[in-house]
């Protein structure tokens, strides 16, 4: 039996629906459906999703989360890749919570691809993210959607912890100065193998996030990335060895590095987004 009396999926539901439409979760698109209805709620409640939220969910897949958001928020913007899978939660929605089936808007697109969407900005990004796309799919989203205040995305849980690594650790690497750009990052608790369907064959983490204002510095977030993508190409090298390439020599790259108060032979890891910000403030000017 289902979780029939919220209108949440359990684990027949998602197979019975599944079967109906032909769908069999493919590793390609990182499927993995959640077939626990505690789990489903207890995302909602870490999301801390309220009813002034517009929650833009990725990848609802069969439904499992966007029925538990539904409830708490304003309106739900389901972006969902596999036309199938877009069509179909409509009436899974209006088949298990008809009283909720005006606040969901799915949209069939590649989440990697948008630039936008339509109606008033998503305020919370919760969603249970592909395992391969994860990270691109949430700084591309930070990036190109500023309405976004804050979130909770289920990954893998080695991305999980690359995503909240702090400077210093041997984990700490694009994804993670790229994050803090945007908003700080936490670990909100690890999830079992046994809540999805297929099991899959690595653990999984939420990360929760609050949007913050990035570093103020006098040159753009792409500048500043392309210091960041530099140091970390070659992430052994010092920063002077491994800059060389960006600032156009090693001796520039230690002029820079200087002017921003960092010493040359540290390496990226040991540097916060500030100094990277303070960094690509004074590249040599071509």
């Amino acid at each position: 039996m289902g979780d029939t009396q919220a209108g949440l999926l359990g684990p027949a539901d998602v197979r019975r629906l599944a079967a109906r439409l032909g769908i069999r979760p493919t590793k390609t698109l990182g499927q993995n459906f959640v077939i626990d209805a505690n789990t489903v709620r207890r995302i909602v409640r870490s999301a801390g999703v309220g009813p002034d939220d517009v929650v833009l969910e990725v990848g609802p897949g069969l439904g499992s989360l966007t029925l538990g958001l539904l409830p708490e928020a304003q309106r739900v913007v389901a972006v969902e890749i596999d036309p199938t899978l877009a069509q179909a939660l409509p009436d899974t929605v209006a088949d298990r919570a008809p009283e909720l089936a005006g606040k969901l808007e799915v949209v069939q697109a590649d989440a990697l691809r948008m630039t936008g969407l339509p109606g008033p900005g998503p305020t919370a990004l919760v969603a249970n993210l592909p395992y391969n796309v994860a990270v691109p799919v949430v700084l591309h989203l930070l990036a190109t959607l500023p309405t976004l205040r804050h979130g909770l995305v289920m990954v893998q849980a080695e991305v999980a912890d690359r995503l909240i690594a702090a400077p210093g650790s041997k984990i700490y690497g694009i994804p993670s100065v790229k994050m803090a750009w945007y908003a700080e990052a936490r670990w909100a608790g690890p999830v079992g193998r046994g809540v999805f369907w297929p099991v899959p064959n690595v653990d999984s983490g939420l990360v929760a996030f609050t949007r913050r204002e990035p570093p103020e510095a006098s040159v753009s977030r792409t500048q500043v990335f392309g210091a960041i993508d530099a140091a970390f190409a070659q992430r052994r090298k010092t920063l002077r060895a491994a800059l060389a390439g960006w600032a156009g020599s090693a001796a520039a790259a230690e002029v820079a590095l200087r002017a921003a108060g960092v010493d040359p032979v540290k390496r990226g890891e040991a540097l916060d987004v500030t100094a990277f910000a303070r960094i690509a403030e004074h590249r040599p000017r071509p």
